[in-house]
């Protein structure tokens, strides 16, 4: 019998992630056994200094990659919004799953339904922070790590006002209960790839047993989302954000533009066919930064 192992993060959330995986491979492939192997990452062990600080996204991945390399996993699965914008060669996305909620919201302490404005929202993610400041203008924000159930805790034990969480985590841990607000993704423009689920493994190997996992709206809002990312060159610690929504063949992409020398930045939006999605991407995130630049001749 053919073994598939998936490498794993060790966290609640990252571990249910790989079980959606492994049993759609397991309903879909009976002669395929599958197996888990969690790890921890650089990203789950430093949890005092916020991401840019530390290196970034590759934090995450990082020990995964290397398991993938010495073949002591087959495949890894991420949260793609976790996943650095450049990705190996020599380990590809094989796979994007179908979207879960990919909306930011709002989680207050367990028993209260109005938020303590005398204790800060936390929230690590620039890109929240800064579209947050315009939802509540008199609010303090502070920076919290580790994993949702930590984040829940420190909230629970007083630490915060409140949080702001990705919808999609919540819901995979059977927490949608938490949630006392959804921000629309207008309000608060989603991290690329939020609530998508990427498989990731080595270049050459068989993947016909995910063939049908892959959802296809999913791989080209990743797409324009991604491209978009990458051209600004944002990572941890610059704000950008981008939604895609598509709609039949066409593909609608949010997208925010921080200028970094300056603190100002852009919302804007741009439609395309899905046969374009990588250039909508790009073009939306040339067309915002070259209107933030006219804007700062003036």
């Amino acid at each position: 019998m053919r073994k598939v192992v998936i490498g794993s993060r060790e966290s609640r959330l990252a571990v249910i992630q790989s079980e959606i995986v492994k049993k759609y491979i397991e309903e879909q492939n009976p002669d395929i056994q599958v197996e888990i192997l969690t790890m921890k990452t650089t990203g789950d062990i430093i949890l005092d200094r916020t991401l840019d600080k530390i290196g970034g996204k590759g934090l995450f991945v990082k020990e995964l990659d290397k398991a993938l390399l010495e073949k002591r996993s087959d495949i890894s699965v991420h949260s793609l919004k976790d996943m650095p914008m450049e990705v190996s060669g020599e380990l590809p996305l094989a796979a994007y799953s179908r979207r879960e909620d990919p909306r930011d919201v709002l989680v207050l302490p367990k028993g209260r339904e109005t938020m303590d404005k005398t204790k800060p929202i936390g929230c690590s993610s620039l890109r929240r922070i800064l579209q947050l400041k315009e939802l509540f203008p008199d609010m303090a924000f502070k920076s919290v790590r580790g994993n949702v159930i930590t984040r829940l805790r420190k909230l629970d034990d007083g630490e915060y006002g409140a949080l702001v969480l990705a919808a999609a985590g919540l819901k995979r841990l059977g927490l949608e209960e938490r949630i006392s607000r959804y921000f629309t993704v207008s309000e608060i423009i989603p991290a690329a790839g939020q609530g998508i689920l990427a498989v990731q493994g080595r270049a050459g190997e068989d993947f016909s047993y995910l063939a049908d996992f892959q959802d296809q709206e999913a791989a080209w809002a990743a797409t324009a989302e991604r491209a978009f990312v990458r051209y600004l060159d944002g990572g941890c610690s610059s704000p950008v954000a981008a939604h895609g929504q598509v709609q039949g063949e066409e593909l609608n992409l949010l997208g925010l533009y921080y200028d970094e020398e300056t603190g100002k930045y852009k919302r804007g939006s741009k439609k395309g066919s899905v046969s374009m999605a990588e250039e909508l991407g790009i073009s939306l995130a040339r067309e915002l930064r070259e209107a933030c630049q006219k804007e700062n001749q003036q």
